[in-house]
């Protein structure tokens, strides 16, 4: 018997408002491994970051959201804070079509590089950013962050710096 994929689903994607706020915290609450923020910093994300943030929705649920802002030293490079995907959306490509949509707004056109943390056994964070790697044809390099023991008292694991780039602009 042949298996058919189901067809992929109507997710739309838009730069978020504060009003979203509290649907982001929902959202990351249910996505673990993720590290739930306070529902303030949800808000601040789709407020003041919106511009290096993406929200998806689908039937009017918010099904995936990522939050990113330009580190204030090095503009052309955009820091992904958090990757959610909820379960109704997964499977779907979703992340790596909310990556680009971001990169591929006007106003993003002069980010070259991104930045990320993960954790070394997140493998779908690993697989998500060394596929955007090989689809901008770039480099793909990590490094300790923060560590277990030295930042994190032993109550996190050790954050790997991710750094996918320099790649070209998205049209």
């Amino acid at each position: 018997m042949t298996q058919v994929n189901p067809a992929p689903l109507s997710i739309e994607l838009m730069q978020p408002t504060a009003e979203l706020g509290a649907a982001v915290h929902k959202l990351i609450s249910e996505c673990p491994p993720l590290d739930t923020n306070s529902m303030y910093c949800n808000l601040l994300q789709s407020g003041h970051f919106a511009e290096t943030a993406v929200a998806a929705v689908l039937d009017d649920e918010l099904v995936g959201f990522i939050s990113g802002y330009r580190i204030p030293k090095r503009p052309e490079t955009l820091f992904v804070w958090q990757v959610a995907v909820g379960e109704k959306a997964r499977g779907q490509g979703l992340a790596g079509r909310m990556l680009k949509e971001i990169l591929s707004r006007e106003q993003n056109r002069d980010i070259k590089r991104i930045e990320t943390t993960i954790t070394p056994d997140n493998k779908a964070s690993w697989g998500l950013f060394e596929s955007l790697a090989r689809k901008l044809d770039t480099e793909i390099s990590s490094s300790v962050m923060f560590d277990r023991h030295q930042h994190f008292a032993n109550q996190h694991d050790t954050e790997m710096l991710v750094k996918v780039g320099p790649f070209k602009p998205i049209a």
